[in-house]
């Protein structure tokens, strides 16, 4: 369908014809990012509006609707600031950023913020965009004094909740989460001169019954005797400067195309998703070749060859801290292990888009996944964290490689991270933005986490079984953040004279029990063996 006599250039958008999940064919709107030329044969690299970047390719010409060829607009010329020019134009996202700036340090702004407007994703193979609502009107939740970090679903600073009178009720926050950390957040600037006071350490009690349905139970959530009435206490934005979050202002032409085409792992041959900064000699090769387990790249077959038969490794170096059946973890060190740690970036770049890689990793630990069979421990996934993290982040990247996808293996890493917390006697959360895979995975995780909790309360001498979040956070090591969001993202907080409970339908249980039948794999904490380290003395570094 392309138009010859038409010159196609880099920015120009236009239909591009692609099959989607049904195997139908589509003409979603596509941009050209980049044109080369092969045999005197025209090649685009095109990424699709709207969707994830790991679906972008490159496409022959006949697969291009040049009747609805649009071509990029002019650029504006540098804008003059104060007279002067050379200052640099500004971009959707530096506004969106200035906007937010604004209004959160406007203190004598009394009226709610407005949502900042987010285009909707077409549906892949997993939805991107799931907006979070409240089933009915529920009053807002106060903020502690103490700004804590926000998590990946509507969250609250502090979970002491107020108690207003019906006529102050107002609606939950809603934010939606694409999967490209597009946000959309209620802000609320703070009021001058409002002191808040501590809640003497009290907890919000919750409370289960069970309904006239035998399938039903409902969940009160009571406020401590010493909670205040007070102000909305909306969460700040989630931190994106986190360790590993990649800095998208400094996205150009060559890092928005992927460079590898192919990648040799072990049995397994592997797609790239994303751009990977791996030596530039070695991006023109039709496959890249690694060594499984220590995962050193190489340029052909023959070379691979001749390193395996010098390679000792049968298996990650580090520790090994688990093992039950075929499963095993290891625990690596970013200082001891670095070439190893650098190679297993360089891999997982292919497969994240949302975080940036640093050549230092001392500051960080490797924990990866493998199964065994004779020929030795086989890599499967991983998952990396801080060793001194001041935002209880506990962990920074996490990736199961697509061949182990949508076989467990993702909630067994997710469950790990969270076996270590215990142990450690903490609470954590991921590291913000979470990819769209890995938002779903998380949210599955934690509601089925907090799900078997609740279901799993006994009454005692009759009475409605209690718990209290904060009890929930310290038995999951979930942080409390987490935890209450979940609940929102779940609808399942609702006001009732007086009271917040949470309703558990027939529906979310007899759903929850058939996601738990499907789970096979679960983390058996006697088979761990693993001592925390303080790593706040620079020695054991």
């Amino acid at each position: 369908m392309a138009d010859h006599s038409v010159e196609i250039t880099e920015g120009c958008r236009l239909p591009v014809l692609r099959k989607n999940q049904e195997n139908e064919n589509e003409w979603p709107l596509a941009e050209i990012l980049s044109v080369k030329d092969i045999s005197g044969k025209k090649l685009y690299y095109v990424h699709y509006i709207d969707f994830n970047k790991r679906l972008d390719e490159w496409v022959t010409p006949d697969r291009l609707d040049i009747k609805k060829l649009q071509f990029p607009k002019k650029e504006a010329k540098t804008p003059m600031k104060n007279g002067l020019p050379g200052s640099r134009p500004s971009s959707p996202e530096r506004d969106v950023k200035k906007n937010l700036d604004l209004h959160v340090q406007s203190s004598s702004a009394t009226s709610r913020g407005k949502t900042l407007p987010t285009p909707k994703r077409k549906a892949e193979s997993v939805s991107l965009v799931t907006q979070v609502t409240a089933a009915t009107p529920v009053p807002s939740l106060p903020g502690s004094a103490e700004a804590s970090q926000a998590s990946v679903y509507p969250a609250m600073r502090d979970s002491s909740f107020s108690i207003k009178s019906r006529d102050e009720h107002e609606p939950l926050t809603s934010l939606t989460t694409n999967g490209t950390s597009s946000i959309q957040r209620h802000l609320i600037p703070p009021q001058p001169g409002r002191k808040r006071k501590s809640c003497g350490g009290t907890d919000e009690m919750v409370k289960m019954f069970q309904n006239n349905s035998p399938r039903c139970s409902t969940v009160y959530l009571l406020p401590g005797e010493d909670s205040q009435d007070s102000s909305d206490g909306i969460p700040s934005a989630p931190r994106m400067t986190g360790s590993l979050v990649s800095d998208r202002s400094h996205d150009d032409i060559v890092t928005r195309m992927k460079n590898i085409d192919c990648i040799e792992l072990g049995r397994h041959r592997l797609k790239p998703w994303y751009f990977s900064p791996y030596p530039q000699e070695l991006t023109s090769l039709p496959i890249l070749y690694l060594c499984e387990f220590c995962l050193k790249y190489l340029k052909s077959l023959k070379c691979l060859q001749r390193h395996l038969t010098k390679c000792n490794l049968r298996h990650p170096p580090g520790n090994e801290i688990y093992r039950k059946g075929t499963i095993s973890f290891f625990e690596i060190d970013g200082r001891k292990n670095k070439a190893y740690s650098q190679n297993l970036c360089l891999l997982a770049k292919c497969f994240l888009d949302h975080k940036t890689l640093y050549y230092d990793t001392d500051p960080f630990l490797f924990y990866v996944m493998t199964e065994y069979d004779s020929k030795g421990f086989h890599i499967v996934g991983y998952f990396s964290k801080e060793k001194e993290s001041t935002e209880d982040y506990n962990v920074a990247c996490i990736l199961t490689l697509p061949p182990y996808q949508r076989r467990g293996y993702g909630k067994l890493l997710i469950e790990f991270s969270y076996e270590l917390s215990k142990v450690e006697g903490k609470t954590g959360t991921p590291e913000k933005p979470l990819s769209d895979l890995g938002l779903l995975s998380y949210r599955s995780y934690w509601s089925q986490t907090i799900l078997e909790i609740l279901m799993d309360l006994k009454s005692e001498n009759g009475e409605r079984p209690q718990i209290t979040i904060n009890e929930i956070s310290e038995i999951t090591s979930v942080k409390k953040e987490d935890v209450i969001s979940t609940l929102q993202y779940l609808n399942l907080i609702n006001y009732y004279k007086g009271q917040y409970i949470l309703t558990l339908s027939e529906d979310i249980v007899e759903g929850h029990e058939r996601a738990m039948q499907k789970r096979h794999l679960r983390i058996d904490p006697k088979c761990l063996h693993f001592t925390p380290k303080d790593w706040s003395k620079r020695g054991k570094w």
